[in-house]
């Protein structure tokens, strides 16, 4: 038809997200393709569909929306892949491995790492892991555990009853035994060589046992055995077993010991073809005791046969030196230890040769001591196991004429720092409590 026209449009549109929008125009026009009036309508519809594809405000905030929305699933997911965690190792603990594989393998499909995402010292559901995980406020509430227990073993009455039998038995059981007759069995353990690790171990028993091994009697009277007069004030610690274990002293479960080592020209040969050189390797031990006795030994021998040689006093070796030691706090907070050792007094009978003119006396005797000076200091993990050598001298006195000479000896390397090894052995037995 010339007189009109009908066409119609129909115009394919792509935006975004890979939509088509299908949009069909029907346009009568009256008159040819061509004329104004459709140019216009054209170019106003074209101009309608482009504001409209531009991005908009509500276009901006989709994209935070689904950042938002993936964050939420995240967090999601890693607290139920938590719960699940958790729950395995409950599951652990009571021995259903099954179980607890089952539950690994769910939580790691969510959150492959959520092993290092977990926070043990609380459970974010308390219902499901709360009997594997610790209450750290719980934890706070017992500062005191020695009153805890206390509190926990008082009955109605007023009494404590410090532990009770298990089982039902027909001997006589530990519980029925007096306190001071327990209290005497616990001194007995520490024993007169203060064995205090022996006593830390018998308190984790149970909680009567804690409470009698925390009794402060038997601490302040090993506090009396180390330092003597100069403890009878508690201050500044809170209490005897505090400054035991906090105030420096040396160690009586075991033996301290130093290796030397130094190379020693050797003669030369006959020929004069080759001189020899000699590695001299030699230990030097001390062993103190909690009365003020120390025993001292220098010696090629390895510690493997030297240490057992030195469990009691009443050794026989000729060479061990006996004497005493004594702890000193100087002004510069050192603590120092000195030492005087020599050798043991035997009686001699004096040897006459006898004739018929003459009558030969004994030759003059010398006494030997040697006086030892240490510093007391801690290496590594353990406490008061390094001893310095600050000085080193031997005093020599004639009885014959009362004479007495000293000599010096220059402390460098060749004396090496002396460091603590316990030795289970000195405190298997106890000769007297304490």
């Amino acid at each position: 038809m010339k007189g009109s026209c009908n066409p119609l449009y129909v115009i394919n549109l792509t935006v975004h997200n890979s939509l088509v929008l299908q949009l069909t125009l029907v346009v009568q026009v009256k008159s040819h393709p061509t004329c104004p009036v459709l140019v216009l309508e054209l170019s106003a519809f074209r101009a309608k569909w482009m504001s409209e594809l531009q991005p908009s405000s509500g276009g901006k905030k989709s994209v935070p929306k689904t950042a938002e929305l993936k964050r939420r699933q995240e967090i999601a997911n890693e607290e139920k892949a938590r719960e699940l965690f958790l729950k395995a190792v409950e599951e652990e603990q009571n021995g259903a491995v099954y179980e607890a594989i089952k539950y690994y393998k769910s939580a790691m499909h969510l959150v492959p790492d959520i092993e290092f995402k977990i926070n043990y010292s609380r459970s974010p559901d308390p219902d499901r892991a709360g009997s594997y995980l610790e209450d750290n406020e719980k934890d706070r509430e017992i500062d005191d555990l020695l009153t805890y227990f206390q509190q926990q073993l008082t009955l109605g009455d007023g009494t404590m009853k410090l532990c009770e039998p298990d089982t039902d038995t027909t001997q006589v059981h530990i519980s029925a035994l007096p306190f001071e007759v327990l209290m005497y069995i616990f001194r007995w353990v520490v024993s007169c060589d203060l064995d205090l690790r022996a006593l830390e171990q018998l308190s984790l028993v149970c909680r009567g046992f804690y409470i009698c091994a925390r009794d402060p009697e038997i601490w302040r009277s090993a506090c009396l055995r180390v330092w003597g007069r100069n403890c009878t004030k508690m201050l500044p610690f809170s209490s005897w077993r505090e400054m035991f274990l906090e105030r420096p002293r040396v160690r009586f479960d075991g033996v301290y010991i130093s290796k030397t080592s130094y190379i020693r020209q050797g003669e030369e040969s006959l020929d004069g073809f080759y001189r020899a050189w000699h590695q001299v390797e030699y230990y030097r031990y001390l062993r103190f005791f909690p009365d003020g006795q120390v025993m001292m030994l220098t010696t090629p021998e390895d510690p493997l046969v030297t240490v057992p040689r030195l469990r009691s006093k009443n050794s026989r070796v000729d060479s061990i030196m006996f004497g005493h030691y004594r702890l000193s706090q100087d002004t510069d907070n050192q603590t120092k230890v000195y030492v005087v050792v020599s050798k043991r007094k035997e009686e001699k009978v004096a040897e006459y040769q006898r004739s018929r003119f003459c009558r030969r006396n004994p030759a003059p005797e010398a006494e030997r001591a040697f006086h030892v000076g240490l510093q007391l200091s801690s290496g590594g993990r353990q406490r008061f196991n390094k001893l310095v050598w600050i000085h080193h001298s031997c005093q020599i006195t004639y009885r014959s004429t009362g004479e007495t000479v000293v000599t010096a000896f220059d402390v460098d390397k060749m004396y090496t720092p002396l460091f603590f090894a316990r030795v289970k052995s000195y405190t298997a037995f106890s000769e007297r409590p304490l």
